[in-house]
């Protein structure tokens, strides 16, 4: 056994044998950071090998019960309908988003199923975490709340009280006896995750992991985390509003498209049934610059509020800003309307915003806000009862999307009466859905229909 020096930076994990004061690999400044462990001698004793462990993959069995439920139904979704037995599951988020009051909330529901869960709070004590729970009211026999960082502490309470899901809050304040370094390095963070990951497998036991995450909103500590994980779950939202959005960005046993819905009240995140009707809640009628679009979210669809506001430059570059949209497509769109309709969006300033806090990525939403835009500009509002969804090309021409129908199906079970389409998509709908439906194929003729024939 001997002692081994390296330095490794605190953002990207590049090792390096010497110190230097910028790291070659993410060119930022006094990251590198000196850790001190202790390596074992070459000489390795042979692994025990069974042949028991080697088998056909026809041969190897599921059993009904190897997901489970969390009873959090949006939480459940977005796993791909559970928990698996063995899978690690990391969740990031801001501070104070609603990481630990989640999970605390998952864990009640599951143990309500006599089930043992031990949950790990390495940045809390016990009484804290208790003081935390009233405040959900929180009450089971079968949740049980240990106070530790050590690593082989908490294999040795799994190994004695045999739980069938363990959470651990955080995976940054972890600490294992063989590194030296300090708790939340880089290579304590990749050591721990690494241990608590091999652990949980061999035992079929589900992980659960809190992660921090770095003012950029990344998840702090080596890009190696997430990929030693089965699932990565990230929180959207603004810390001190009251909607949350819980996206799948990795899943192994499931979709990444999926979203689920919470709202944080003083009892904590409850789940919200129906999110179109949420986001389109205080929606103004009859003001310029404000569409509908319904958008697919892996296989749910939403309907959601794109919001525009066009303004005279004040000074010479024009500014540009979006919330919930990509940037470029921004600047994209406002080319295509400047080249293709005509409109003079160079001495303007442009603001476009996704109302709610949701985040928007799919091209469907490209028709609307091209509309919002012209519409605030013009200064002439749509018909409240009309939603817009299209992909826009280059050309300006209206290309057409996927699951149009399930799309419409949405907007008129929330009673809007008209939809503008591209008429690639009119073509192919075979459902009755009492609604009309008004097909274009160029942007031009689809913001000419929409606000009464302004653009000539």
């Amino acid at each position: 056994m001997k002692v081994k020096t390296i330095f490794s930076c605190q953002n990207c994990g590049y090792q390096t044998p010497k110190w230097s004061g910028r790291c070659p690999e993410c060119t930022q400044w006094n990251t590198i950071a000196e850790e001190i462990f202790t390596v074992q001698s070459s000489a390795k004793p042979k692994a025990k090998v069974s042949k028991e462990d080697l088998k056909p993959l026809s041969q190897v069995g599921i059993d009904d019960d190897i997901r489970i439920k969390t009873n959090i139904k949006e939480l459940d979704r977005i796993l791909g309908g559970g928990l698996v037995l063995g899978s690690v599951v990391l969740i990031g988020g801001d501070p104070g988003i609603g990481k630990s009051t989640l999970l605390l909330q998952a864990c009640e529901k599951m143990a309500s199923d006599q089930r043992k869960i031990l949950y790990v709070t390495g940045e809390e004590s016990t009484r804290q975490t208790k003081l935390r729970a009233e405040r959900l009211n929180i009450k089971t026999d079968n949740l049980y709340i240990l106070n530790e960082v050590n690593i082989e502490a908490i294999k040795t309470h799994i190994e004695d009280l045999k739980p069938k899901v363990v959470v651990i809050d955080s995976i940054q304040v972890m600490h294992c006896e063989q590194l030296s370094s300090s708790p939340g390095s880089v290579s304590q963070v990749r050591e721990c995750a690494h241990n608590l990951t091999v652990f949980s497998k061999k035992k079929e036991v589900s992980l659960l992991l809190v992660g921090h995450v770095t003012k950029e909103g990344a998840l702090a500590g080596p890009r190696v985390l997430e990929h030693l994980v089965d699932t990565v779950l990230y929180f959207e939202g603004e810390r001190f509003a009251s909607f949350r959005i819980l996206r799948a960005v990795k899943n192994r046993f499931g979709s990444t498209n999926e979203i689920g819905v919470f709202e944080m009240d003083s009892h904590g995140l409850s789940e919200v049934v129906n999110p179109s009707v949420m986001f389109l809640s205080e929606r103004p009628k009859g003001t310029p610059g404000s569409v509908v679009v319904p958008t697919i979210e892996g296989s749910r669809p939403l309907l959601v509020e794109i919001q525009a506001l066009v303004a005279r430059a004040s000074f010479g570059i024009p500014t540009r800003r979006t919330t919930g949209l990509d940037y470029n497509k921004l600047s994209l769109l406002i080319a295509v309307l400047e080249k293709k309709v005509g409109l003079h969006l160079s001495n303007s300033d442009c603001f476009v915003n996704v109302a709610g806090g949701i985040k928007v990525s799919e091209p469907a939403a490209d028709l609307g806000t091209a509309t919002a835009i012209a519409s605030s500009l013009k200064e002439i509002p749509t018909q409240t009862d009309t939603v817009i969804v299209g992909e826009v090309g280059l050309g300006g021409e209206v290309r057409a999307v996927s699951q149009i129908e399930a799309r419409l199906k949405e907007a008129r079970k929330l009673g809007f009466k008209k939809a503008l389409i591209p008429n690639g998509n009119l073509k192919n709908i075979k459902l009755s859905l009492d609604m009309e439906l008004i097909g274009v194929e160029k942007l031009k003729e689809a913001l000419n229909t929409v606000l009464r024939r302004v653009l000539k």
